[in-house]
């Protein structure tokens, strides 16, 4: 190991958040001066998941001019998901640990993007901040509540370091919108929000009476299944483990929630001040069971008063069958007008895209998800409002480029981990009533659960696999 996880390991805390306490690291125990990099300079990036979105993210980051790919790292470097990326930057060194990335060439980077699955988020993101680089990390943050929490506090004693997690949203139309209206007031006096996600999922059709995992199959001969495995529990190798599969388990993925509840919710969240729900109530599971998450969900989210805010409201419906009531003028989506209503007058789309409703004391607003913009529904009252409507700016920046151009010191990351970190938290919240099925109410300032002993228990999810206890320390 490098010099600089020895002195990692080897701060006198031993413990781990949820045993006994956290432990401290400082730059200089690190040895990292962590400063801003010179303007005239394009990052130095590393890769952390290179196939499938890992591959998007990557590309999205070089093509903004402002990053140099040096490394590129991977469980399976060599399968088909992987192999344009690497011919992409044939010169950029290759890994399939990167823990071993960071201690053969840590020294040849400032940045690093991650493109894993949702659980494995954490351990990477816990060593690049420790090692003084700025990370990039889709979204959710980490798989667990207690994960979350460490990170930020990671990125807390680690100011120097720049953090984004990857909801492009928070760089586009819909983000700088939210942002003025809020601040004109025509976004005001919020009491609910409906977000729904209800396309197919990769889950969908499975046989939810299943009693255990699938059982082990051959590790495909490229694939470093260990290192795939990282902090989670051992299990043998499936296909409907990995490549995209992984987010149809609680013990890899965030579901539909975690999906896309950052692109559907992430400026009502921020700009609402709404922080973490104080009860989230599982209304609809339609197939649950413990392994895999549920053919449809509806899932309530209550938020207390914030200074003058009103309490609010978030229903989240996903599923095929699950399809969210539209208020009076929301407008035709896939619906054949020659159908009759049903009796309760309300007039329900077939299909819905991706998106919101929000309902305040005077207006409703529509919108889509990451940068759609929202519109004021009925179109009557949208005519009524338009000469109200402030100027909304334009971005200065997309979000791969804001996170490079901070990095250099030229901008902030709009979706820093102090941002992301709590709405991350409501889907780690919202997860965990899927799974167990059951209502839980939340302390928001003891930051427990507490109608249930056994949620407040999972609240901190298991214990790493040995010898990823490392990770656990702040």
């Amino acid at each position: 190991m490098s010099t600089n996880r020895r002195d990692f390991l080897k701060t006198g805390a031993t413990a781990a958040l949820g045993l006994t306490g956290f432990s401290i690291i400082t730059p200089k125990v690190l040895g990292k001066s962590m400063g801003h990099i010179a303007p005239s300079d394009k990052v130095n990036l590393a890769c952390v998941g290179i196939g499938n979105r890992g591959n998007e993210i990557i590309k999205a980051l070089y093509e903004t001019g402002l990053c140099n790919i040096v490394a590129l790292c991977d469980v399976d470097m060599g399968a088909q998901q992987t192999l344009e990326i690497m011919n992409m930057f044939p010169k950029a060194k290759q890994f399939q640990d990167f823990r071993k990335m960071f201690d053969q060439i840590g020294n040849e980077f400032e940045a690093i993007s991650i493109g894993t699955p949702d659980f494995s988020h954490f351990p990477v993101t816990m060593l690049a901040i420790a090692e003084g680089k700025h990370v990039y990390v889709e979204k959710p943050m980490a798989r667990t509540f207690q994960e979350v929490d460490l990170m930020m506090a990671a990125a807390k004693k680690n100011p120097k370091v720049v953090t984004q997690m990857g909801n492009q949203g928070h760089s586009e139309a819909n983000y700088f919108q939210f942002k003025s209206w809020k601040e004109a007031g025509i976004i005001k006096d919020v009491t609910a929000i409906t977000a729904h996600m209800n396309a197919r999922r990769r889950w969908h059709g499975w046989d939810t009476e299943m009693t255990r995992f699938p059982g082990p199959e051959p590790v495909p001969s490229t694939l470093d299944w260990d290192t795939w495995l990282s902090q989670a529990q051992p299990r043998g190798f499936h296909k409907d483990f990995h490549n995209g599969q992984w987010r149809c388990w609680y013990d890899y993925g965030m579901g539909a929630l975690g999906d896309w509840g950052a692109h559907i919710i992430d400026s009502a969240h921020e700009f609402l001040d709404l922080g973490l729900p104080h009860e989230i109530n599982p209304v609809k599971l339609s197939g649950h069971n413990p392994f895999f998450f549920p053919m449809s969900t509806t899932l309530e989210f209550k938020f207390p008063s914030r200074g003058d805010m009103p309490p609010l409201t978030i229903t989240w419906y996903d599923g095929l069958d699950n399809i969210p009531p539209v208020p009076d003028g929301y407008g035709v989506s896939e619906l054949d007008p020659n159908i009759p209503p049903p009796s309760t007058g309300q007039i329900q789309p077939a299909k819905l895209n991706p998106g919101k409703i929000i309902y305040s004391k005077d207006l409703t607003f529509k919108g889509g998800s990451h940068g759609s913009t929202l519109s004021i529904i009925p179109e009557e009252k949208a005519k009524e409002m338009e000469s109200k409507l402030p100027e909304v700016p334009e971005s200065p920046s997309n979000h791969f480029a804001n996170f490079l151009k901070a990095c250099k010191g030229e901008e902030k990351t709009r979706s820093p981990f102090e941002i992301a970190g709590p709405l991350s938290q409501v889907f780690c919240l919202g997860v965990m009533a899927q799974q167990m099925g059951v209502k839980l109410e939340f302390d928001r300032e003891k930051r427990q659960i507490v109608n249930n002993p056994l949620a407040n228990q999972v609240l901190a999810g298991m214990p790493p696999r040995k010898g990823w206890e490392e990770f656990y320390r702040v």
